[in-house]
């Protein structure tokens, strides 16, 4: 999920830098939904490990 998040961050920088305002401001909302979706996803994780006594593996 964070790959998609920063290739629609990348998508918009290049849309944006050829002048493409609409597809630059749309693929950045995508980004920025799609890491916050990351980010919720990867809090659950960890608090569902810790409520079964195992700490994530290094």
């Amino acid at each position: 999920m964070l790959y998609w998040a920063v290739v629609c961050l990348i998508v918009a920088i290049i849309a944006g830098v050829l002048g493409f305002g609409g597809i630059a401001g749309t693929a950045a909302g995508i980004a920025k939904i799609l890491f916050f979706i990351f980010l919720i996803l990867l809090v659950v994780t960890l608090v569902m490990n810790a409520m079964k006594g195992r700490g994530p593996k290094l």
